[in-house]
């Protein structure tokens, strides 16, 4: 028997919703002929935004969007995307090999976040651009007074500014974003934080007012074991050296690879490769708490050579600009790295949020690759027909969780499988308590098998709700033809009689989520 043993309904750590928050690039078809059809398109669009994307968004409120990448930020210049005659270029990321007409610029982007409910980020143009070149871009997105940006914002049709907080400084620096050194990056890095103008200053009523500039710094390949270790150590070390300068946090990027299976469609795997990708993900945790440690020891103590009545000591969070499974077959599939999800991703999304939330305290803030049409997807394009993904169910279906705080608690549970050190368990649970409903999830790990599991609670609670997201068919995916053969659905309600203690029904392969409030 699976054992949970949740042992008080307190917790001390606040989720942060920017955990959930998304990634959409011009790569492949996430933003051309996914998210944007343009507004001359017969498929029903708002603004040039496909409208069942919209949507969907809508309903989901994602916290944070970041934009236009990635590694296409290295290549996008912002003033190809604003006014009436916009630029067309070339776009060769990621191998998409198309034509790129910049209809969906800064005013689109910000526009979408505004309409779904999600804080921008943008990632700055370190590679090819200039730092006069994103200064201006962050006056034009956020100078409210009567200069010449402005007033070129307003004549765009936004005479309000867009309070753009969050501003990637580089991408993958270490890779496609320059193959910089720790130190040369450190180098670049302090002249745009330096060059970015700040937009707090007295209000109307004296106060001051005015967006907080995030500036988060290119992190490490998370992927890379001894390089993670070195870039962060490294860069840290460079930066405080001398006067450290403004930093909000540090972007890490971390895909579970399955390579493996790189002759497989996506949905083609055997029970090896169920576990084994299962496993993948899991590494997550270790990289965060190994990431933050190293945070913890570069920065704790960390003083200026003289005295400074300004100092203020830095805090640095730690943030996962892009994660996600990267499945092989994505290399060989059109449009560029376009990738189906099945129960496999779903559970590995499940697994990777219960992640980020256990570690609360650590990470700040998290973007999946990629909303629409591209690796980790949540929504599928093809046509005038868009499809939700098992991915995006779990995102919806874990909602709740934001913003409610950690629980501790206690899980005995069994192997459902191993091969050397790699071990996956049958359950992986979660549990968060948020104006006094206690949200509780159930990852049954088991492939073939359904599971049961005891709930002990501290104190007498009733279950309110009970939802289950599994296949027929563990290899299972949505489509057009069949938008909905994986959905949430009610589940099997917990048994119990005394309040404390329930019974849980875990059908194989599947993600359940119950809530229980006090009796």
């Amino acid at each position: 028997m699976n054992k949970i043993t949740i042992h008080k309904i307190a917790g001390e750590q606040t989720i942060p919703p920017e955990l959930h928050g998304q990634f959409i690039e011009f790569l492949g078809g996430c933003i051309s002929d996914g998210i944007w059809v343009g507004r001359r398109s017969a498929i029903p669009n708002e603004g040039g935004v496909r409208l069942a994307v919209l949507d969907a968004m809508e309903r989901l409120r994602p916290p944070l969007l970041r934009w236009p990448g990635g590694c296409y930020a290295d290549m996008y210049h912002w003033r190809d995307g604003v006014g009436n005659r916009r630029k067309t270029v070339w776009n060769a990321n990621f191998t998409t090999w198309e034509a790129e007409d910049n209809g969906f610029g800064t005013h689109e982007f910000l526009e979408f976040c505004r309409a779904v409910g999600a804080k921008p980020w943008i990632n700055i143009n370190m590679l090819r651009g200039t730092v006069a070149e994103m200064v201006d871009w962050a006056e034009y997105c956020n100078r409210a007074g009567d200069t010449a940006l402005a007033r070129e914002r307003a004549a765009n049709g936004s005479p309000e500014p867009f309070g753009v907080e969050y501003w990637g400084i580089g991408n993958e620096c270490w890779g496609g974003g320059g193959t910089y050194t720790a130190q040369g990056y450190a180098d670049d890095y302090r002249k745009y934080a330096s060059a970015m103008p700040r937009f707090v200053g007295p209000g109307p009523d004296g106060r001051m007012a005015g967006p907080e500039m995030k500036l988060i710094a290119s992190g490490p390949d998370g992927n890379k074991p001894r390089e993670r270790v070195l870039w962060t150590r490294e860069l840290l070390r460079e930066l405080k050296r001398y006067r450290m300068p403004p930093i909000y946090g540090m972007d890490l990027h971390f895909y579970n690879w399955n390579r493996e299976d790189g002759g497989l469609r996506e949905d083609q795997f055997d029970r090896e490769g169920w576990y084994r990708v299962l496993f993948g993900s899991m590494e997550l945790e270790e990289v965060l708490r190994e990431q933050a440690a190293l945070m913890r020891e570069e920065l704790d103590g960390y003083a200026p050579m003289d005295r400074d009545p300004f100092f203020v000591p830095p805090q640095l969070r730690l943030i996962v600009g892009e994660w996600g499974n990267w499945h092989g077959a994505a290399f060989r599939n059109a449009p560029s790295l376009y990738q189906q999800c099945t129960m496999r991703d779903a559970l590995t999304t499940a697994i990777s949020l219960d992640i980020f939330h256990r570690c609360s305290g650590i990470v700040s803030a998290a973007c999946v690759a990629q909303t629409v049409n591209v690796l980790n997807a949540l929504i599928l394009t093809r046509g005038e027909h868009t499809v939700l993904t098992p991915n995006y169910h779990v995102f919806e279906m874990y909602r709740p969780h934001r913003g409610g705080k950690v629980l501790p608690l206690e899980l005995e549970t069994d192997t459902a499988w191993q091969d050397g050190d790699a071990r996956v368990p049958e359950l992986y649970v979660f549990a968060s308590e948020k104006d006094g409903t206690v949200t509780l999830n159930a990852v049954n790990a088991c492939m073939e098998e359904a599971r049961t599991a005891q709930l002990t609670l501290p104190e007498p609670m009733r279950p309110v709700s009970a939802r289950v997201l599994r296949g027929a068919d563990v290899h299972d995916c949505n489509t057009p033809e069949a938008p909905d053969r994986v959905a949430p659905a009610d589940a099997a309600a917990p048994a119990g009689t005394d309040g404390r203690n329930w019974t849980l029904s875990l059908p194989a392969a599947s993600v359940s989520v119950y809530q229980f409030v006090r009796t």
